[in-house]
């Protein structure tokens, strides 16, 4: 949200607010003085006479005196009764500027060597005595030409180098001043006078990171509730999250709702190609906030400017990010005191910041701002839909369930492209199915009908993607299948679409399943065909990825054992070695081989003991190119899953229904237990 100028304004009610200089105003000075310096001493520009014009007013004896100016112009003056003859309709009127009156040449002429032979030859022609036409010789100099011939050139040379240093500043750096205000900073400043319209309730789905940063706010609003208590507010706090999750819209909140100047700058804007600057700005930045303390002062993308010193490749040579990084952990927690001033940073890259910048002190509190589960995502949906109008057919609740691992971003254009849909088919409102083609063009891209695919390829495609649904479909622990299609959608030729299952964690039995309903395509292929394609390129790369994790983070391998290799820290990043042998690596290899085809031959014995509804369903997809779950379910049945899910659900009832009935029993049994006890104690009384 940072601004190429220093949008720091002064507060209107602050008298000593001191207005910053505005060096264009020399240059309009300095435009204006020339412009009346030509008004008031030059006027028009005098006529040009001809010779023969010179030797008619010698023969109309209309000249008054001639003034040779330099040898090289001479300036001809009329008498007054000449220019009331009218012969002279072209002569221009005597100019009269600030009460002074400027007497000019009536014509000027260029004069040759031999103009005062060409002189005396024409007043003797026309018939002069003795009062010949006064000539006088002066010599003049042109100061203000002279002055000007002098400056012109390096005046141009320092626009010309303004100009240029201020291109590369960046647009001027912060102030009017351009390259003398380069090391300014460059945060944008809301006040009580900004209109800052989002608040909390724009913000749905951030509920802990809501409560975090509210009570910052409610700190700087009722200070007394906590230092009364011995409390004191945090100095600092990190939103660290995947991109599109909130995280600066969370600081445009913070900024609607506190009472208090809000700084917003980002982290790229510290660092410049000039050394220093990036320091200064810093210095500047955090200057302004003291000043105006208590405040806030949010950077975003700090990971910009907060890397972690000596991981950058740079073999010794000075870095400004390590500068700059050196006098923002001054600034936030240094020797000098910094009271008032509460920091907010955001990034999707905390494991790459320097630990100096982590620690307490600077940064007191790391918000975690995740990706919202089914709950949130619903509260997200609520927002994004207001300015949208919405059919009946729309359950919130639904859409919610089929965007899975959508951020809150992704949720916002989902909104848009459905609205845009709607538009294309010029509907009213937007409908259930505007929803779910904009959720497939943001997962899948494009649709491509035009696409031109022989009917081979086609029917590969078609038995390929009837693989993965049959493998998905038969397994316990595969994703709920919700639409397959052979239509052409961004780069891939066809798609499967599953809901996962939200879960925080994954077991072996599951990730195993998933790899083979991924290898389910090619399998299908093998099977039918008895060739493989090139079309299970994106299902091996996911797979690998997925076997090499197992082995190498999970520690789901008997022969490598409970070791990872995971680095959280990111500290070797730059590492030139790994951190295992020759030996480790050749056996992670054979595992993970090992894995791959475990999974591979497990969806063929699938597919092999299931041919005849493979095949049914290939043939149905190559006749509608669209099938979903109920097309699946009339084929195959219920999913495995569910079958197993029911069973569990009776059993759970059944056992809940046992333990109620038992302990409906247990009073009538401890009844009769003391009837027979009491019977037992009458019977030894007898006796």
């Amino acid at each position: 949200m940072a601004d190429n100028t220093n949008r720091t304004t002064p507060d209107k009610n602050d008298k000593n607010a001191k207005q910053r200089f505005n060096t264009n105003w020399i240059f309009a000075i300095l435009a204006v003085a020339i412009i009346l310096f030509e008004i008031i001493f030059s006027g028009k520009t005098v006529q040009k006479a001809t010779t023969n014009m010179i030797i008619d007013m010698i023969n109309n004896h209309d000249i008054e005196k001639i003034v040779v100016v330099n040898k090289e112009i001479a300036e001809i003056y009329l008498k007054k009764e000449a220019l009331e003859t009218g012969r002279y309709p072209d002569v221009p009127k005597q100019n009269v500027g600030l009460g002074l009156k400027s007497i000019k040449p009536n014509y000027s002429y260029n004069i040759g060597d031999d103009f005062s032979a060409f002189l005396a030859e024409a007043q003797e022609n026309a018939g002069y005595g003795k009062e010949k036409i006064p000539v006088d010789y002066d010599k003049r100099k042109n100061y203000f030409a002279d002055v000007l011939s002098w400056l012109l050139f390096p005046a141009l040379l320092i626009v010309f180098w303004l100009f240029f240093m201020k291109r590369m500043a960046g647009g001027g750096g912060a102030g009017g001043g351009g390259i003398f205000n380069v090391g300014k900073s460059r945060a944008q400043i809301f006040d009580k006078e900004s209109n800052v319209k989002t608040n909390f309730s724009d913000v749905a789905g951030l509920e802990e990171a809501k409560t975090e940063v509210m009570e910052i706010v409610d700190f700087l609003k009722n200070p007394k509730k906590y230092t009364q208590l011995g409390g004191k507010i945090p100095k600092g706090a990190l939103l660290i999250g995947p991109p599109g999750t909130g995280k600066t819209l969370l600081a445009k909140a913070v900024a609607g709702e506190a009472n208090v100047p809000f700084f917003s700058i980002s982290g790229s804007d510290f660092v410049e190609m000039f050394v220093g600057v990036g320091a200064s700005r810093v210095r500047d930045l955090f200057k302004q906030a003291k000043e105006k303390a208590p405040c806030i002062v949010f950077i975003d993308e700090i990971d910009a400017v907060g890397r972690a010193r000596g991981k950058n490749v740079n073999f010794g040579s000075n870095d400004e990010r390590e500068n700059t990084l050196n006098q923002l952990l001054t600034e936030m927690d240094g020797f000098g005191t910094n009271i008032g001033v509460i920091i907010l940073a955001a990034t999707n890259r905390a494991d790459i910041l320097d630990r100096a910048l982590m620690r307490a002190g600077r940064f007191d509190r790391q918000i975690h701002v995740e990706l919202p589960d089914l709950t949130e995502r619903e509260a997200i949906f609520k927002v994004h839909l207001r300015p949208i109008k919405i059919g009946k057919d729309i359950d919130i609740i639904f859409l919610a369930k089929q965007t899975p691992g959508f951020s809150g971003a992704d949720i916002a254009n989902v909104c848009n492209e459905s609205a845009l849909i709607a538009a294309r088919k010029n509907k009213t409102v937007v409908e259930k199915q505007d929803f779910l083609d904009a959720v497939d063009r943001i997962v899948g891209g494009l649709e491509r009908k035009n696409k031109i695919i022989s009917f081979a390829e086609k029917k590969t495609i078609a038995y390929h993607e009837a693989g993965h649904a049959t493998v998905s479909w038969l397994l316990e622990y595969a994703s709920p299948l919700v639409k397959v299609t052979i239509i052409p959608r961004g780069r891939a030729l066809g798609a499967a679409w599953y809901l996962p299952e939200e879960r925080q964690i994954t077991t072996r039995e599951q990730l195993l399943d998933e790899m083979a309903y991924a290898l389910g395509g090619r399998a299908s292929e093998e099977l039918v065909f008895g060739k493989i394609s090139t079309g299970a390129l994106s299902d091996l790369e996911k797979i690998t990825k997925q076997a090499y994790a197992m082995v190498s983070f999970f520690g789901m391998s008997d022969k490598v054992g409970n070791i990872s290799f995971y680095d959280s820290s990111g500290q070797s990043d730059f590492g030139f070695t790994k951190p295992y042998s020759e030996k480790t690596a050749e056996i992670i290899d054979h595992e993970v081989k090992d894995i791959i085809d475990e999974s591979y031959l497990r969806a063929k014995e699938i597919l092999k003991g299931n041919m005849k509804v493979l095949v049914e369903l290939a043939e149905l997809l190559l006749e509608k190119e669209v099938i979903f779950s109920e097309d699946l379910e009339r084929i195959f049945g219920k999913r495995k899953a569910e079958l197993v899910k029911e069973e569990k659900e009776t059993q759970d009832k059944k056992a809940l229904e046992n333990k109620k009935d038992e302990k409906e029993d247990e009073p009538v049994k401890v009844k009769e237990k003391k009837k027979k006890d009491s019977t037992s104690k009458k019977t030894k009384h007898k006796e």
